[in-house]
């Protein structure tokens, strides 16, 4: 409560609107078509829905967080981590080292300690490879784009290739853990991931306090007194971990964060960054929470939720980019 009273007015009324249709989404996901007269089935139900819920809560914060982080590092509201294909990296990290120690091995038997090995090299080669495509793009977003759609051929192409040559009892462990579906989450890695995702914030936490300072350009934020370059490579690092526990614990989602984060700046009209990830936050909340209520209760488990984000991800891509077309 004490960082609402920080927000300005207007945000704070937002921010309190998100907040109440939060809760009543989660209330609604909690109690539809839950046998509240059968004890033993209620428990089952609410101790399922409620990991759910708390995982939601996790996913949106960190791929609303790591969207609205990187769109400042680039300077544009349309390009997010996820369209760059860190996703697809980390399908293929993930695949890669199912394929070279195999499923049984004992860095993939513990679920913790393979989130660690996949972090680790994702980190590494993430950091490394887009620190690269931008200081020789020197952060044009067309080409940014255009090399993070060959990246994403690039990794899947990999990662297919790897798929075709594994063992068929392998691929089928493996491949549970590569759709983004909320009826499959790594419920082992949870705390670890928490855990994990505050120690990232707060080793970031001079980053993201000059994180508006970013946003007005390099030589602005230079003569402001910024270590720029070291500032952006730990700001990506930063990125690449939150797409990397989004992931792990529930598989790739690919336009939440394009969703999530053009919708909190359209929302809010505000350049601070503390109000655009609270309200990306909540509005993630929002999305995944309808989302899994219409996978649930309509198609009975039938279609995954990654479908429906991606689709409509997909349409309000386009209009964003036919709305900045005509803008300029």
């Amino acid at each position: 409560m004490k960082y609402l009273f920080a927000l300005h007015q207007n945000s704070r009324k937002k921010v309190m609107i998100l907040l109440l249709l939060s809760m009543i989404f989660i209330l609604l996901y909690m109690t539809i078509g839950v046998r509240f007269d059968h004890p033993q089935l209620l428990a089952y139900a609410m101790r399922q829905r409620s990991t759910k819920v708390i995982v939601m809560i996790i996913v949106a914060f960190a791929i609303g967080a790591a969207s609205l982080v990187f769109q400042s590092i680039i300077n544009n509201t349309i390009v997010t981590p996820c369209l760059l294909g860190m996703n697809s990296l980390y399908s293929l990290v993930h695949t890669a080292v199912a394929f070279f120690l195999g499923t049984g091995s004992v860095f993939l038997r513990n679920s913790n300690v393979a989130f660690l090995v996949d972090l680790l090299i994702m980190g590494v080669a993430a950091t490394f490879i887009y620190s690269y495509i931008f200081k020789k793009t020197k952060f044009n977003v067309l080409y940014v784009l255009l090399i993070g759609t060959v990246l994403t051929s690039f990794f899947s192409s990999i990662q297919n290739t790897l798929v075709r040559s594994m063992d068929p009892n392998e691929y089928d462990t493996l491949l549970t853990t590569l759709v983004a579906s909320f009826s499959n989450i790594n419920e082992k890695i949870i705390l670890f991931a928490v855990v994990f995702m505050i120690g990232v914030m707060f080793a970031l936490r001079k980053e993201l306090a000059v994180l508006d300072v970013i946003t007005l350009g390099k030589a602005q934020a230079i003569n402001l007194g910024i270590d720029y370059d070291h500032t952006i490579r730990k700001l990506l690092l930063g990125v690449v971990i939150l797409i990397s526990i989004a992931t792990a614990l529930v598989g790739p989602i690919s336009f939440l964060g394009l969703i999530v984060a053009n919708l909190s700046r359209q929302l809010f009209w505000t350049y601070r960054h503390q109000e655009l990830i609270l309200g990306s936050t909540l509005i993630g909340v929002l999305v995944l929470i309808a989302g899994q209520l219409i996978v649930e209760q309509v198609y009975s488990y039938a279609i995954p939720i990654s479908v429906f984000i991606t689709v409509g991800g997909g349409l309000y891509f386009l209009y964003l980019l036919l709305t900045q077309g005509r803008r300029k």
